[in-house]
């Protein structure tokens, strides 16, 4: 999985933990939480959902990593090599 597709798939989990904001004009390299209405629920929604659909596990102590979709695609792009996407 290429580091844009990473973004994608982070995109369509947001997309449907919280619908109504507008992805459309995310910006990659400020974070999620000062750009989108997210609220720690909602951003362990979306750790719990990459686990759910992709398997993969992120430890509460590499949650900063997935500040923004850059440090997102940094951090799980191998992780998505790892497992074979």
């Amino acid at each position: 999985m290429t580091k844009d597709e990473c973004k994608q798939a982070v995109i369509e989990i947001i997309a449907d933990i919280a619908p109504d904001e507008d992805l459309g004009n995310l910006k990659h390299d400020v974070r999620l939480r000062d750009q989108l209405q997210l609220d720690s629920m909602d951003f362990l929604d979306i750790v719990m959902e990459l686990r759910k659909r992709h398997g993969i596990e992120v430890p509460e102590s590499d949650y900063m990593q997935l500040a923004s979709l850059d440090s997102c695609a940094e951090y799980l792009t191998p992780k998505f090599t790892a497992l074979g996407k």
